[in-house]
């Protein structure tokens, strides 16, 4: 038996709960969303907006230092501090002080020891934000500062200090295919650097803790996985999943970041502490310090081909830095080993692969997962490839790029369409930007450094840049990646209803409006509410690796089909027609004829139809330890992107003129939608390629604000020509496939190569900064 919380949360401005809502439009239409206006508008309540009277609010103290032995703590000054209700160490802790998603190696407060900048050491709530950050800086931490490794090929040397003891190694994927041949008539090699990057969501972390009758605690959070939240927060606080109960709140961005746990123990452990309400939203500089980052990666890579352009063979040597604690890592290295040679065809294979700890923040989950990085590195050197051959480079990578059927680098067969010489064929065959005239009248924000006034042509050089690449959609390595869904059918207030429970997270993407419409279609009723997510239903997996339009897309169709079923053995009941020739369309039943038989509202009466059901998709299987061979994903998802730039190569300037694209989705269940990720996933790997990093310089974070920490803005992005293919997986709901993250794999590529085009350096880093363009 569960229990209520003591009472509800409110949102401002009498705004819906974020993930109810209705409307209209089926699988391949674009209808409206439900959140769009509240979001315009200024109305949708996130989870920062979340509301009780009698609430109190938490801080966290967090460590200066990337690396020191704590050897004590003393909080009697703060608790002494007027309107603090209670100040929480690691001793305050009731169960398991440690965290983790994939090994539970990160405390809930540091204990003995902090290993990154920004780790938590401890808690506070008051009455009022203000008050609880001033106490919260009466808190005296003794602090022994220790060595820190702070670069990943550093922490794999045999001397270097140890972050935990276990050693800095997470893991090393190794992948071997072919005959061994490691020689060719051309061989090129590079080595490339990719950049912290930050998620730079918008909503920071926030949520709201509610103390409840029964011992326990409902906790209102923005998040991507509630239920891997939920076991986490239980071992912490020593309580079983029955008394742990987290609803989804208004999620305002996420792209991998909100998939550990920042606020979620903290505001529980100081709810039960004060039997209060607590609410805790980090300003942005700490959000910069309560999320995992995108890895910075160093890698090696070396290609040999016959004179021809074939490839015979790859070599790569990555590392992903992991920071203080796994996060992901292991799953990151997974994808970015097997990912890392791109879309192409190669006999023999060495791929070593490491993720490593070291003293710098947390990394894990962002968009791309692994393949980001390692996309940069071997288009680089393609392009390289087909130069030292005198070759075209997208005919060079049309001659290598995979068709279905192949095997990529771990022996997987492509089972499903793998267009890449397609791809970039369509994007070739755009139309390209204009070339300016001297004659043209100037727009200064046509130019590189914008309205700055640096340039009015002079010294204003043009790049192309191509750029292929694929991603694997889905969780694999053998993991069970399933999504529960719960449909009911009922009459209310004289027409049929169809309600959706799931606990997958809406983060923006447009999931609640795929749920409807999934309902839509396999149900016949256009009045469709979906539930707000939380855990009173099975585990959905998380919202990430493009998997939820597949994965819970697949559940709610599962889920519907059995209840029409169920509601045309009903029909057949009633009017004697077998219900195999009967379809629920526009609210009644029809014969295959086209007869209408009986309307939802009679037939269902006062009776409701429901049912429950957890959707898998294939099995994926481990990788063999030694060679890095099986079949490790269960779908694939392929994309191209163009970048055309103007660089000010005395300034180091660049803007980005056009940014085009074509990717295979399988098929469009919203195609307007599909179309906005593709645009957003572009400008995410076009700002890494220019701007976004975080700054880190012997573990400590130099730029934790948006002044610093630059994204793209509206003046950035530069028109696109996106072009969708539709070429349907026969193993996937609707034939739909993985759309999010290809994007941000294929953009940023382009764009460095781009800027290698016009300004004829090698540019082996990303962001590119000025100074590399100049050489100063």
């Amino acid at each position: 038996m569960t229990s209520t919380p003591t009472s509800t949360p409110t949102r401002p401005g009498g705004a819906a709960p974020a993930g109810v809502s209705e409307g209209t439009g089926r699988i391949g239409e674009s209808p409206s969303r439900p959140d769009g206006t509240l979001k315009v508008t200024g109305e949708f309540a996130y989870a920062s907006d979340l509301w009780m009277d009698d609430m109190i609010w938490g801080v966290t103290l967090r460590s200066p230092h990337p690396h020191a032995r704590i050897r004590s703590v003393s909080i009697g000054a703060a608790l002494a501090v007027p309107g603090v209700y209670a100040v929480l160490t690691s001793d305050d802790v009731p169960g398991h002080n440690a965290f983790g998603l994939e090994f539970d190696d990160q405390p809930v407060l540091a204990r003995d020891v902090v290993r990154y900048q920004g780790e938590p050491v401890a808690i506070v709530a008051a009455d009022h934000p203000e008050v609880a950050r001033q106490a919260a800086k009466q808190i005296v931490v003794d602090y022994e500062v220790l060595p820190a490794v702070t670069d990943g090929r550093d922490a794999m040397q045999p001397l270097a200090p140890k972050v935990h003891e276990r050693g800095n190694l997470l893991r090393h994927l190794k992948i071997r295919k072919g005959e061994g041949r490691f020689e060719a008539p051309v061989v090129v090699r590079l080595d490339f650097e990719v950049g912290m990057q930050d998620q730079a969501f918008l909503g920071p972390e926030s949520g709201l803790a509610v103390p409840a009758e029964d011992g326990g605690v409902d906790l209102f959070v923005a998040t991507q996985w509630l239920h891997v939240d939920q076991r986490q927060i239980c071992l912490a606080l020593a309580l079983p999943p029955e008394k742990v109960r987290l609803t989804l709140s208004g999620v305002g961005g996420a792209f991998g970041g909100r998939e550990d746990l920042s606020i979620h123990v903290h505001a529980c452990l100081l709810a039960l502490h004060t039997g209060k309400p607590v609410k805790m939203v980090y300003n942005r500089e700490e959000s910069f310090f309560g999320h995992v980052h995108r890895h910075p990666a160093d890698m090696r890579y070396e290609f040999g081909a016959d004179q021809d352009g074939r490839l015979r063979y790859a070599k790569a040597d990555i590392v992903f830095d992991g920071g203080a604690y796994a996060s992901s890592t292991t799953a990151v290295v997974g994808n970015g080993g097997t990912m890392g040679l791109g879309p192409y065809n190669i006999p023999d294979v060495q791929v070593d692969c490491y993720g490593v700890y070291t003293n710098n923040p947390p990394c894990g989950a962002m968009r791309g997962f692994g393949c980001v990085q390692t996309a940069f590195a071997h288009e680089a050197l393609m392009d390289e490839l087909a130069d030292r051959l005198g070759l075209d480079r997208v005919a060079i990578r049309q001659l290598n790029g995979m068709r279905e059927g192949d095997q990529n680098i771990t022996g997987q067969v492509i089972d499903s369409a793998a267009p890449v010489a397609e791809l970039l064929q369509v994007v070739r065959d755009l139309p390209m930007p204009a070339e300016r005239s001297p004659d043209d009248e100037l727009d200064l924000r046509s130019m590189p450094g914008g309205v700055s006034n640096t340039t009015h042509g002079e010294g204003v050089r043009r790049g192309v840049g191509y750029a292929v690449t694929y991603k694997n959609v889905g969780f694999s390595e053998g993991f069970d990646d399933y999504s529960t869904a719960r449909v009911r059918i009922q009459v209310t207030a004289g027409e049929p209803i169809v309600t959706v429970h799931t606990a997958a997270a809406e983060v923006g993407q447009g999931l609640v409006t795929i749920q409807q419409q999934i309902a839509r279609t396999e149900l016949g009723v256009d009045r469709v509410v979906v539930q707000t997510s939380d855990t009173q239903v099975g585990s959905a997996g998380s919202t990430s690796a493009s998997r939820q339009t597949y994965v819970t897309g697949g559940a709610v169709k599962a889920a519907c089909e059995a209840v029409r079923h169920r509601v045309l053995e009903l029909a057949e009941r009633l009017t004697g027609q077998p219900a195999q020739g009967l379809s629920l369309v526009g609210g009644k039943v029809v014969a295959a004829s086209g007869e209408v038989l009986v309307p939802l509202v009679d037939l269902l009466g006062e009776q409701a139809v429901e049912d429950t059901v957890e959707w898998r998709h294939r099995p994926t299987s481990t990788l063999d330890p030694e060679t890095g061979q099986g079949d490790a994903h269960v779908q694939f998802a392929f994309s191209a992107h163009r970048a055309v730039v103007d660089v000010d190569v005395e300034l180091g300037l660049v803007k980005v003129v056009a940014l085009d694209t074509a990717q295979d989705v399988g098929r469009a269940l919203n195609p307007q939608a599909v179309i906005g990720q593709i645009q957003g996933g572009s400008a995410q790997g076009m700002g890494l390629a220019l701007m976004e990093e975080v700054l880190v310089q012997d573990g400590q974070v130099r730029n934790p604000s948006f002044t610093d920490y630059l994204i793209p803005t509206i003046l950035d992005m530069p028109p696109m020509q996106i072009r969708v293919l539709e070429y349907a997986d026969p193993h996937a709901p609707y034939g739909v496939r993985g759309v999010g993250e290809p994007p941000t794999i294929s953009s940023g590529p382009a764009v460095a190569a781009a800027i290698r085009a016009a300004t004829g350096r090698p540019l082996r880093r990303v962001p590119v900064r000025p100074e590399h363009i100049t050489g100063t």
